[in-house]
């Protein structure tokens, strides 16, 4: 098992990769401990059943991952993942790149009906006719030397998917619907994705009331937070949680002797740093002005949905992922199904491949066009 600790021996391999059709790809790291990912592993592997793989050790000193990058930004060859959003997000926001062109081979099977969030053993089994060893799924990657059990762990997670990338990539041309997995990858190619602004946090916050100067004491809370566990690369967690957040926003401390009163605050958050953050952020919230309080939407809170419609809508739903062999969570989610319901069109599901697959039909039914029967163990659309 070739491991790779120098950039020369990295800039050889990503040199080969470059003449390759494709190179599969995983990574190993560590989130619990920091804020950002710490990249511990990565692993790639050359097409062939005998094709090379190596590990890369991005831990060693002194090693530049910039042959890895040159070769993500090498549009002749194409780069391989399975769940690709964690990976992504280490790349970009270790060096704003993303690997071009992309494969997923997660999104690809859903297209190709393997069903929802299917897991890369899964795929294993069903495809490559393989089992994995799954004994060292909980290595601490960051530690050293790793094992050759661990080794071969991790050197799995691309060996394997090269047979599977291949089946998928195969099955996607006959039915041509390269395109569909081509419309969900431009989400994870997306910046947007993967950047977090202390200013956005207090949306990703669930409250029980909308209160405008409760929600303007969660936002600036929120933000703090945000911003502390991004500048010392900690967990947000490990500032405050959010039950400790909403307990702060409905008691509103404005002094260190206030703040002590709190129950849920960690023992570390009541003194220093973060308490003065708190107590600032408090502050901040109270003196924010009615016009400049934090706008829920709430506009599916509000929406009038025909539940009729909606259940018929999940029929169709049903119906329609069968037949089209691709998974329903991929094709609508319960929220588009409501909104449609309500009479709403800016839904993804009416969008895209989405519309041909499900959202025409979908318009129809809910304009009065079709109908639903069973027919044996089926669903079938019929003309009114």
């Amino acid at each position: 098992m070739q491991t790779i600790t120098t950039t020369d021996a990295l800039e050889q391999f990503c040199t080969r990769a470059k003449a390759a059709p494709y190179v599969t790809v995983d990574t190993e790291f560590l989130r619990e401990r920091t804020y950002w990912s710490k990249l511990c592993l990565v692993q790639m592997a050359l097409p062939g059943k005998d094709g090379e793989a190596v590990l890369l050790d991005p831990l060693v000193e002194g090693l530049s991952l910039e042959p890895l990058y040159d070769l993500f930004r090498h549009p002749g060859t194409v780069k391989v993942f399975h769940a690709a959003r964690q990976d992504l997000e280490i790349f970009f926001t270790e060096a704003g790149v993303f690997p071009l062109p992309l494969f997923d081979t997660q999104v690809a099977a859903m297209v190709c009906g393997f069903g929802e969030q299917v897991g890369y053993e899964t795929l294993v089994k069903k495809i490559a006719k393989q089992s994995l060893d799954k004994t060292s799924r909980f290595t601490d990657w960051s530690r050293r030397p790793l094992t050759d059990a661990q080794k071969a762990y991790a050197l799995a997670d691309v060996t394997h998917l090269r047979v599977i990338y291949e089946f998928l990539s195969k099955e996607l041309k006959k039915s041509g619907r390269e395109q569909w997995v081509e419309e969900e990858e431009a989400i994870l190619l997306n910046p947007e994705t993967y950047i977090t602004r202390p200013e956005e946090a207090w949306e990703r916050v669930k409250t029980r009331t909308n209160s405008g100067r409760f929600m303007a004491v969660v936002r600036e809370l929120a933000r703090f937070r945000e911003a502390y566990a991004q500048g010392k690369n900690i967990p947000r967690s490990r500032v405050f949680k959010d039950d400790a957040l909403l307990e702060l926003a409905s008691t509103k401390p404005v002094s260190l002797e206030e703040l002590g009163k709190s129950r849920l605050l960690l023992r570390e958050a009541r003194r220093g740093d973060i308490a003065e953050g708190i107590i600032a952020a408090v502050k901040a919230g109270l003196e924010t002005k009615p016009e400049d309080f934090p706008r829920v939407p709430d506009e599916d809170a509000q929406l009038q949905v025909n539940t009729a419609l909606a259940d018929l809508l999940r029929v169709l739903l049903k119906a329609k992922s069968e037949e089209a062999g691709v998974a329903a969570k991929l094709i609508a989610t319960a929220s588009d199904l409501d909104r449609i319901a309500a009479g709403k069109r800016d839904v993804g599901a009416l969008t895209g491949w989405r519309l041909d697959v499900f959202g025409n039909d979908a318009l129809r039914l809910a304009k009065g066009e079709i109908a639903l029967t069973a027919a044996g163990g089926s669903v079938r659309v019929v003309q009114v």
